[in-house]
């Protein structure tokens, strides 16, 4: 059997030198080296901003859905939107595991799995698309998935639907990183705060910021915004259209007195959101870019040219316990897993 870099390096095709996730190319063929995973995939959950460009270059036509996802497979030899850059993550059932793995994972042949690295670097091969749930970004497939030997996933828990558990496990980094940042006292404005991820991250800051703090969810509709509340995820809810600066400004300055946020945490899956989430934080602010329609070169230079001296941060997908703090609101909140599970399961 042949061996593999931790990496997977040993599968990128072009340009060569550089690591799967960069690699416009990588080689998809189901044989796996010493240090690989083989799992039979059943669901991709797409990339939010990926599947909303994917839906609009499709025109909402299903067909034309699938068309472009096995085109992008066959391409690529993984599902990374060439226009987003991003890919999503994938639920499957392990089938087979190298040699070189044995005593390094907990994984056995059979368990059900989420993998927690994004598709966008995962050799995939579609044989058939089943179903696809445009409403939840979820797509159902016949299929097999090689994960490298430095890939992270969680075994889905018994207590949580499948397609529950993907769908939080997929935004899993956003609450993990709100937590990590919020503390005590901390006025957080999460863009986006009614949608997947949003919703997590305002449960999180809540919790968080605590009795002294302040949350606020920002959503684009007031039919959204109804969700949030539902479950009492923030102090202040306001409806705006996060690509208008301007006028995201003026409603945080409003239900702030002008303070403006501490943390602003970016959730949305359109692009030109960046200047809103820059205006709607104070000096010496942070914010934390979750949502990969991001342009960080957006970011930093409309920073400059409005003199905010604040932290950016890119969102990255994985941090220490994410999985663990993403499923474990679900157990905490009964009426968000009941919405999650309308929405999402």
């Amino acid at each position: 059997m042949k061996k593999g870099c931790s990496y997977g390096t040993h599968r990128v095709i072009e340009p060569k030198g550089t690591l799967p996730q960069p690699a416009q190319k990588i080689d998809n063929t189901m044989e796996i080296y010493d240090n690989e995973i083989l799992i039979d995939v059943q669901t991709l959950n797409i990339d939010s901003a990926s599947f909303t460009q994917i839906k609009e270059q499709a025109n909402g036509d299903v067909e034309k859905i699938k068309d472009i996802m096995m085109d992008i497979v066959k391409t690529r030899g993984k599902h990374q939107n060439p226009v987003t850059g991003s890919g999503g993550m994938l639920i499957g059932t392990v089938e087979k595991i190298g040699p070189a793995l044995e005593g390094k994972t907990d994984l056995k042949v059979g368990d059900k799995i989420a993998t927690l690295v994004s598709l966008s670097l995962t050799p995939l091969r579609i044989d058939e698309i089943l179903e696809v749930r445009k409403n939840i970004d979820q797509v159902d497939i016949k299929g097999k998935a090689i994960l490298f030997e430095s890939g992270i996933y969680a075994v889905i828990p018994d207590d949580i639907p499948e397609n529950l558990a993907l769908s939080v496990l997929d935004v899993a980094g956003a609450p993990a990183q709100t937590a990590k940042l919020v503390k005590p006292g901390d006025t957080v404005v999460v863009i986006g705060g009614a949608g997947k991820s949003g919703m997590l991250c305002l449960y999180e800051a809540k919790k968080r910021a605590g009795v002294t703090g302040t949350v606020i969810c920002l959503g684009h509709s007031e039919k959204s915004i109804e969700r949030a509340k539902k479950a009492d995820l923030a102090d202040h809810y306001i409806v705006a259209d996060a690509t208008n600066a301007v006028e995201v400004m003026e409603k945080v300055k409003e239900v702030t007195e002008g303070d403006m946020a501490d943390i602003t945490i970016n959730c949305v899956n359109v692009p030109n959101t960046e200047m809103a989430s820059i205006l709607a934080t104070k000096d010496d602010g942070m914010v934390y870019f979750f949502s990969m329609a991001t342009s960080f070169t957006k970011a930093a230079l409309g920073a400059e040219g409005v003199g905010k001296d604040i932290n950016m941060i890119i969102g990255n997908g994985y941090t220490k316990g994410h999985a663990k703090i993403s499923l474990q609101i679900m157990r905490e909140n009964e009426t968000l897993r009941k919405i999650y599970e309308e929405l999402y399961a």
